[in-house]
């Protein structure tokens, strides 16, 4: 901005040649520099929006029914990057798939669990042992082509959609294992609609397999 500074006052210097007041001068030197500073600061805006969307938050639209109950067709929400993502994270995955596009699942199991599905009675184990899951539509009791018991490998994680009898998630093959270095981060809050903001009331901090 100095360099533009240093161009307004040679400019007034020269209206002052070219006939105008002192007082004319000044105003039209002022005029400038409010536009400057305005420019300047809409830069600086658009520069700290871009490094926030980028690297601390971003919003994410959710697109379908395989989230229901917890989200809806046309939610927005604010997801972050994290260090670590565990069970009941909802998050947003972007490794390809059949849908061309990224998918919002929840976290069922981490690296090293084994998951197993009783599509008979619906219910889903992990590591032996059956999971509470107060956030699903319906139980699970549709097979998608993955063979159970299963591991999940060093690296990915296991995800499903609540919405369980209308979800494709890692219960079928064209989505599986998700590596990790694919999700694009944690769903933390929905700001559309306004108003209904906890995406985790239907999870109980710290739930877990029992």
């Amino acid at each position: 901005m100095l360099l533009s500074r240093r161009r307004i006052e040679k400019e007034r210097i020269e209206y002052l040649k070219d006939g105008m007041t002192p007082e004319q001068a000044k105003a039209l030197r002022s005029k400038w520099l409010k536009m400057y500073d305005l420019l300047g600061s809409v830069v600086t805006a658009i520069v700290l929006i871009f490094i926030i969307f980028t690297f601390i938050c971003r919003p994410t639209s959710v697109d379908g029914q395989s989230m229901v109950p917890t989200l809806n067709d046309g939610d927005w929400l604010i997801t972050t990057t994290e260090k670590e993502y565990v069970y009941g994270d909802i998050v947003v995955v972007t490794q390809p798939n059949i849908f061309n596009e990224p998918l919002i699942k929840r976290i069922i199991a981490t690296e090293g669990q084994t998951v197993d599905i009783d599509f008979d009675s619906g219910e889903v184990k992990v590591d032996g042992k059956v999971i509470s899951e107060s956030y699903i539509a319906e139980l699970t009791k549709r097979a998608e082509g993955m063979t159970f018991p299963t591991t999940v490998p060093k690296g990915c994680i296991f995800v499903m959609g609540d919405n369980r009898m209308h979800s494709t998630d890692s219960r079928s093959p064209d989505v599986g294992f998700i590596d990790v270095r694919y999700i694009l981060g944690k769903a933390k809050f929905r700001v559309m609609p306004f108003g209904n903001f906890d995406i985790y009331d239907n999870f109980t901090a710290g739930e877990n397999n029992g």
